[in-house]
């Protein structure tokens, strides 16, 4: 269950043996509504030109705007599924970190809307993607 008293350490650890390891995912903070991550540019995230992957940067968009919905639902009650991602890229990353802000900007009973915005290291935005999960019940045992 993740909820206000899950450490960062303990959501990192979770990424153990997935997709967000394979990618250096880290996660920085969480709170209501927010959540603020990172991620290498590296071998694992570029493309062959040696730039930073628009894959690469929808994986972490797209884990962190799951993470933040995952907060504000009953996960035991509850599946918080991606639907809907788009991005625009801005400018190319080539080596070091990138982070990303994930912001709500619509919370609804069925959808989340997400905000993500990817910055350098100079606080430069690489890209801005926007996503929508749906929020759905657990399938009941009859």
């Amino acid at each position: 269950m993740i909820n206000s008293n899950t450490t960062i350490a303990e959501l990192n650890a979770m990424n153990k043996n997935t997709l967000m390891e394979q990618l250096g995912i880290e996660y920085l903070e969480m709170k209501e509504g927010y959540v603020y991550a990172r991620m290498p540019v590296n071998e694992k995230t570029k493309q062959p030109a040696g730039i930073l992957h628009g894959g690469s940067s929808l994986a972490l968009a797209e884990t962190i705007g799951g993470l933040g919905s995952a907060f504000l639902v009953d996960l035991k009650k509850n599946i918080v599924q991606g639907s809907h991602i788009s991005a625009n890229h801005i400018r190319t990353a080539k080596n070091g970190w990138v982070f990303a802000k994930a912001v709500i900007i619509h919370r609804g009973r069925n959808t989340h809307v997400w905000n993500i915005d990817i910055f350098d290291e100079e606080d430069q935005l690489v890209s801005t993607c926007r996503l929508t999960n749906f929020i759905s019940p657990k399938e009941r045992k009859s």
